[in-house]
């Protein structure tokens, strides 16, 4: 049997005027932290449809990066907030910190997926994340 098309989901059904980027549709933050040597966060499952905010925090222990190309082709951006200057970009592949500091990006989860957002040039397994959406 074959099923017809899979649509995104949203998480509420009366979004009203501001549609997917509505507060009744908004996942829980994810939170990222660069810091040299420790963790940079748990893997999470995102809902295809809903709107999120990926907070990222770095230390300034070291120069450090945040990649993910998948993740980023499998998402809308709506935003980046860095210092209260809002970025609209395009398409991203990367977030570099050369000293402390948080970037805040705020999307729509559209292609369901695993997708993986790691420190470039690293090997461990936990400095790296995993984002599903589904």
């Amino acid at each position: 049997m074959l099923g017809g098309p899979v649509m995104a989901a949203p998480l509420c059904d009366e979004m009203g005027f501001a549609g997917l980027l509505a507060s009744c549709n908004r996942g829980e933050d994810i939170m990222l932290t660069l810091s040299s040597g420790k963790p940079l966060g748990e893997d999470t499952v995102l809902q295809s449809g809903a709107y999120y905010t990926l907070v990222i925090e770095a230390d300034g222990s070291a120069e450090l990066a945040v990649e993910g190309p998948s993740f980023f082709r499998a998402i809308w951006m709506n935003e980046i907030v860095i210092n209260k200057i809002e970025i609209r970009p395009m398409a991203i592949d990367s977030i570099e910190f050369d000293k402390a500091g948080v970037a805040e990006l705020s999307f729509v989860a559209i292609k369901p997926g695993r997708h993986t957002l790691r420190i470039p040039g690293s090997t461990g397994e936990t400095q790296q994340i995993t984002l599903s959406i589904r």
